[in-house]
């Protein structure tokens, strides 16, 4: 079994829901399905054969997992950590402490330099217990119109997890953080904004949801950098262009590429309003340690057999045997999978990780409400090129959760931030970043700058007056006078094959000697323990799901041949359409863009319903 430091479970969260099936009359009990080293005890033999060996529980091996158990492959599913999810994990505080010494003593492929303080608030008799947190290795967003929630949809692995919407998106520039505007109300209100600039603004929000069908406009341009695009095509100004790039978009930096910053920045209009007003969620209790564990029960129930503390010593490809460090050997007639973070000592075909993410992580006593949208407890953060003291090249973003997400307890949040530089340089960035959000959180929840009667005013018919521009000066002057307690702060390097904030390359998983064995024998070196073994991808920078499924598609398609059947399952009660209990998802839903397309550029400032979009599926939000 698992420590007893561990976290609730899905299972033991929700042991049964009522499900309303096609029939009014009739309710089913949904079970959320038992995993082996959680709710059950691990098997005490490895099976003699199976189609395919996986080693690590992360968020692709896990999709992975899933699809080909529900294909028909037989699957062994081991990781050498006694926790489900590996480089995706939601780890408690004890659990972080084993996880940095570990790194620190090379236990832990691509990851070093992992640094922690602890606060004494934090542990046995004290305010808070260890496992009242939940901290994300590789913390992500899910938007609403994506691969992997048509993947959840489809496999209904969402029946075990539950989902919160994420609205508010800042963008960090002259000392302050301005919020997203991203609707055409937020676009004709917004009194900062010239009458041209709202004109030009709803131009390309309107051209970038139908881009690729007007190549005479972007092909141009298509070697070129987004920021150079939008200033030469479209007019518009550096705030509108940053924000569009780097807080709708999500890039990385001003020299993102034209295709791709258009996909990304289409990516989040498509997604608004499908569900809701807003345009990503986020799993509540983990974000990605979550999602993957949901789909290694969903593998589990499809035949896929579990053990966790089980490591890989060897593997022979002549004999298809592997052979684990408990003497236990198992006979693998496809391919074996595994986690760049699960490979056997000796090992000399692990993929060349070039790429890193720098990352931190605080535990913070602050609620950080003010950051939040009415009904929701979290906020992404980006701090574009240049917006910090520390003269930024990178953009650092920031998730931001509270206590909703139950990922924290109440009056306290965790801060995740990111970023794509290297070296001495991203530690001060990264603290730059985190300086910049503590000033802010203290003065925005401080009640000094709203008891200035010079800032806020009371009208005649009783309604407080602010004056933004005494406002705007209070807050570049503001000194405050708390600071920010830190419940824990963590830091550590995270290396990577995938470059930033792209999916994975294919050609990655050429090492197997199925598809090349006519030159196998340069594919082998002597005396590996890992010939044969096809590595996968560790996670990139990407602060969405976006790479998951299109590497564990080209890795279904390696093994079975083809992935027209991926998640092609035929549940028995397929006919009956189900909806968790308390789930405020409609039957039948029409959705809206942000931006709708029609055909008047000036007058027309309402949102009108877009019935030919497809609805994703139905969730429990």
């Amino acid at each position: 079994m698992l420590s007893p430091e561990r976290r609730t479970s899905m299972a033991e969260r929700r042991p049964s829901f009522a499900n309303f099936s096609g029939n009014s009359n009739h309710i089913d009990t949904l079970m959320v399905p038992h995993l082996a080293g959680i709710e059950d005890p691990l098997p005490e033999t490895t099976p003699e054969k199976v189609d395919v060996l996986i080693a690590g529980t992360g968020l692709v091996e896990s999709v992975l997992a899933a699809a080909l158990a529900w294909q028909g492959s037989t699957v062994l599913h081991v990781d050498c950590n006694d926790y489900y999810g590996d480089s995706a994990a939601t780890l408690t505080v004890d659990q972080i402490k084993n996880w940095v010494n570990r790194v620190n003593n090379n236990d832990i492929i691509s990851y070093n330099n992992a640094k922690l303080y602890l606060s004494k608030s934090i542990g046995p008799s004290c305010k808070y217990a260890s496992r009242d947190f939940g901290i994300d290795l590789s913390p992500k967003i899910l938007f609403a119109k994506s691969d992997l929630l048509s993947i959840l949809v489809k496999s209904r692995v969402h029946q075990y997890l539950e989902f919160q919407s994420l609205s508010t998106f800042h963008t960090y520039e002259n000392d302050s953080f301005e919020k997203l505007t991203n609707t055409k109300q937020d676009i004709f209100t917004d009194q900062n904004l010239s009458l041209m600039t709202k004109r030009n603004l709803m131009k390309f929000l309107k051209f970038v949801l139908n881009w690729e069908e007007m190549p005479e406009i972007w092909q141009p341009y298509a070697d070129k950098s987004i920021t150079q695009f939008l200033f030469d095509k479209f007019k518009l100004d550096k705030p509108q262009v940053f924000e569009l790039v780097f807080s709708i978009g999500l890039c990385c930096s001003i020299d993102t590429k034209v295709p791709l910053a258009l996909h990304r920045i289409r990516r989040y209009l498509i997604s608004y309003d499908v569900y809701g007003p807003f345009p990503v969620l986020y799993s509540k209790y983990g974000g990605a340690g979550e999602v993957s564990q949901g789909f290694c029960r969903s593998a589990a129930v499809a035949g896929a057999t579990y053990k966790l503390n089980e490591k890989l010593y060897s593997y022979n490809p002549t004999t298809q045997v592997a052979t684990f460090t408990d003497g236990s050997k198992v006979t693998v007639t496809e391919k074996i999978i595994m986690s760049p973070t699960q490979a056997p000592e000796g090992n000399q075909h692990i993929p060349d990780q070039k790429y890193e993410a720098n990352r931190m992580v605080c535990l913070v006593e602050k609620d950080c409400k003010e950051w939040f949208s009415e009904d929701e407890s979290a906020a992404v953060v980006v701090f574009p090129p240049g917006s910090l003291k520390s003269g930024n090249k990178h953009v650092v973003q920031t998730l931001i959760l509270g206590a909703g997400s139950e990922c924290c307890p109440q009056g306290t949040s965790i801060w995740y931030l990111s970023t794509t530089e290297s070296g001495v340089r991203a530690e001060m960035d990264l603290d730059a970043a985190l300086e910049a959000l503590e000033i802010s959180i203290v003065r925005e929840s401080s009640n000094d700058i709203t008891e200035n009667n010079d800032i806020v005013k009371i009208s005649e018919d009783g309604r407080p007056i602010v004056n933004s521009v005494r406002l705007g000066q209070s807050f570049k002057e503001y000194i405050p006078r708390e600071s920010v307690q830190h419940l824990m702060k963590l830091s550590y390097t995270q290396y990577t094959s995938t470059p930033p904030f792209d999916v994975v390359n294919p050609a990655l998983f050429d090492n197997d000697e199925l598809n090349n064995r006519a030159n196998s024998v340069n594919k082998f070196i002597p005396n590996a323990s890992d010939n044969g073994i096809i590595y996968t991808a560790m996670p990139s920078s990407e602060i969405s799901y976006d790479e998951v499924v299109t590497a564990a598609k080209v890795l279904y398609e390696k093994i079975v041949g083809s992935d027209d059947d991926f998640f092609d399952v035929d549940f028995e009660d397929e006919d009956n359409d189900t909806v968790p209990q308390g789930a405020s998802v409609n039957g039948a839903i029409s959705y809206e863009n942000a931006i709708d397309d029609d055909d008047d550029d000036d007058v027309d400032m309402g949102i009108r319903g877009d019935d030919s979009n497809e609805f994703v599926g139905q969730m429990e939000i």
